[in-house]
């Protein structure tokens, strides 16, 4: 019942209860006045009887309006000393404080917006702290990455100024060894700083019609060339006589599809090294899927490889470590694009990514 109407019904029954009270009282004092006194209606009788009558009057009024007032206003005070109670415990920092929603009025409407602002303000702690640890992984995630190569770097080049590369040979080793940890470097810092933009929404995307048929089959003769003497076999799977024209920024998707790429030939531990990308077509979607015969992702780590910052512990060595962001970049570009991405794994057998990217027809 709404405040409202409680105030209502409250005033309506301080009227109607002491009428009705009023006639009662008539009816028992003249029941009195006729059965007791024996109908005298004159001298002290009849003062006793008009006092009798205006103090029962009286009580009756006191007692109406004090009880509807004591349980009209302990309807409302209490729920409000209760959300006072609670606004004080999550100002001090309690966010686990509840508030028990009783009923349908207003107050009790206030309480579970409230109960809602509590539960909205604990997940956002929730994701505030999570982010926090996310950040302070981040930081020591990059030091370690950003350290390994500088600390290699600087060896060789102390090895050089000492005059331990003493022959063309060495010499021509150290600079390129050098040379890699640099680009090691680089790519550590470009993965960091698109990340950062694509996380700020800062990162401009060009749109263009894309045929994606075309596209892979370009991409996957590259890798080939690429690849060529390393032992890794790369195949394209498509058919021909279907459509894949889909709206996509062609450098974000280079990147996309790189950073699978990289990330499925870090932990290739066959002897022959196996990927194969398949390209096939709904009514919707575009799917790419790219699949190798890598060491697998264990279940409980597979929810978890396209979250920001996240690694494997097979990953944190020094020949597969990286940033922990390259899948984490994939699934912000591609839902960036309103497509999905995700990932089913078997370990010892091989890990497949899938990606998705809406479909558009000829006329688009």
């Amino acid at each position: 019942m709404t405040i409202k109407k409680r105030l209502l019904i409250s005033n309506i029954a301080m009227i109607i209860i002491p009428v009705l009270s009023f006639f009662g009282i008539e009816i028992i004092l003249g029941y009195l006045m006729f059965y007791i006194f024996d109908g005298m209606t004159e001298g002290e009788k009849i003062n006793i009887f008009l006092s009798t009558r205006l103090i029962s009057l009286l009580i009756v009024l006191i007692l109406t309006n004090g009880l509807l007032t004591y349980f009209v206003a302990k309807s409302i005070i209490k729920p409000i000393q209760q959300l006072s109670m609670a606004a004080k415990e999550i100002a001090g920092g309690n966010l686990d404080f509840s508030v028990e929603v009783k009923g349908s009025d207003e107050i009790s409407q206030l309480a579970s917006s409230f109960e809602t602002m509590r539960k909205n303000l604990k997940e956002t702690e929730a994701i505030n702290i999570n982010y926090e640890n996310n950040r302070k992984e981040l930081i020591a995630s990059i030091s370690h990455d950003l350290k390994t190569p500088i600390t290699s770097i600087k060896g060789y080049v102390n090895g050089i100024r000492d005059g331990v590369a003493n022959t063309p040979e060495k010499m021509d080793k150290y600079m390129v060894t050098i040379s890699r940890k640099a680009d090691e470097l680089d790519h550590l810092i470009d993965e960091l700083f698109m990340y950062s933009k694509l996380d700020l929404n800062k990162v401009p995307y060009h749109l263009e019609r894309l045929d994606l048929h075309a596209y892979l089959d370009d991409y996957v003769e590259e890798l080939r060339f690429d690849l060529q003497g390393k032992g890794a076999l790369i195949r394209f799977h498509v058919d021909e006589q279907e459509d894949y024209l889909v709206k996509a920024d062609r450098e974000k998707l280079n990147r996309v599809i790189a950073n699978i790429i990289v990330n499925s030939l870090k932990y290739m531990d066959k002897k022959t090294q196996e990927l194969d990308v398949f390209l096939s077509t709904t009514p919707q979607f575009i799917q790419i899927q790219i699949k190798d015969n890598g060491s697998g992702i264990n279940t409980h780590a597979l929810p978890h490889i396209f979250d920001q910052f996240y690694r494997t512990d097979a990953s944190r060595n020094s020949s597969t470590g990286g940033s922990g962001i390259g899948l984490a970049i994939v699934k912000r570009i591609i839902e960036d694009h309103g497509g999905k991405v995700w990932a089913e794994s078997e370990e010892g057998i091989g890990t497949s990514i899938y990606v998705t990217l809406p479909k558009v027809g000829e006329e688009s």
